[in-house]
């Protein structure tokens, strides 16, 4: 079975059983009808993938692990606000007027700061940090920037990214202020393994552990009879997945170096009531 079938199954049903309602208070999130989104949340969620194990899709459901890689490598590598560059639509409901989500995102990952070593982006830093001085503990990106929050369409939820060298791995910590379990948590997760899988590649190293860090992990009330019946459902052995050994520079990664394989699921969950 996969390992991140039984982590999420532990966390949602922590969740429903031992949460907090937000019956009662004031929430911005509406349904579509404009009726209030409430959430049962718990705070401080941590779980932790080792990918040198296996890789962390979730076979209680399918995730989309290609539109997934697509849209990490919009934000990493074309470093990009513009939806017209994401082969998905997943943006299209935070575009404006010009296409973009803002100031979000890629668009802060490209902004340009000096560092000792040169004038380079958030990326390009950590790209050469762990080619030149793996074992620093200042490897790390932040787009939740402060000066830019009033010019974004959507404030980062996952916004930090911390990497760490033991020996030949190269780990991971993954901060998130918010996250619809529901929705967004194993599509997260597989995102960011995959960058920590195309770090490690390019770097020299073994993909190690990411630890994914939630502070308000959430269910929506519509959510929840969801919930309970994905994890009823039985587990499958997690997927093979692959990058191209050929590729060793990150910013030559495309859609076709990712191979999946073996990847056995129950049926997708469809219509899941979004809330904005």
């Amino acid at each position: 079975m996969s390992k991140a079938d039984v982590l999420f199954k532990k966390m949602c049903g922590n969740i429903i059983e031992q949460g907090f309602s937000s019956e009662g208070q004031i929430v911005r999130p509406k349904w579509e009808d404009g009726s209030p989104a409430h959430t049962v949340k718990q705070f401080g969620v941590v779980n932790r993938y080792d990918l040198s194990e296996e890789f962390p899709a979730l076979t209680l459901r399918p995730t989309a692990i290609k539109s997934a890689f697509d849209e990490i490598l919009w934000i990493w590598q074309k470093k990009s606000n513009a939806v017209k560059d994401l082969n998905s639509h997943i943006w299209d409901e935070w575009a404006g007027q010009d296409g973009t989500i803002g100031k979000a995102y890629g668009y802060q990952l490209g902004k340009k700061y000096r560092f000792a070593q040169g004038i380079m982006d958030q990326v390009d830093n950590v790209l050469w940090q762990l080619k030149n001085m793996p074992y620093s503990r200042r490897i790390m990106t932040n787009i939740y920037n402060f000066d830019d929050l009033s010019e974004m369409n959507l404030e980062p939820c996952a916004y930090s990214m911390t990497f760490n060298v033991v020996g030949n791995r190269l780990n991971g910590i993954l901060n998130q202020r918010s996250q619809d379990i529901l929705v967004a948590n194993n599509w997260n997760v597989v995102q960011y393994s995959l960058l920590l899988m195309m770090f490690a590649q390019v770097c020299g190293f073994e993909a190690g552990e990411l630890v994914h860090v939630i502070a308000d992990a959430h269910i929506y009330d519509r959510h929840i009879p969801i919930v309970k019946e994905l994890i009823e459902r039985p587990e499958f052995d997690a997927p093979k997945v692959r990058l191209n050994p050929d590729v060793k520079d990150f910013y030559e990664f495309t859609v076709s170096d990712l191979t999946v394989e073996d990847y056995n699921t129950n049926p997708q969950i469809k219509n899941i009531p979004v809330a904005v």
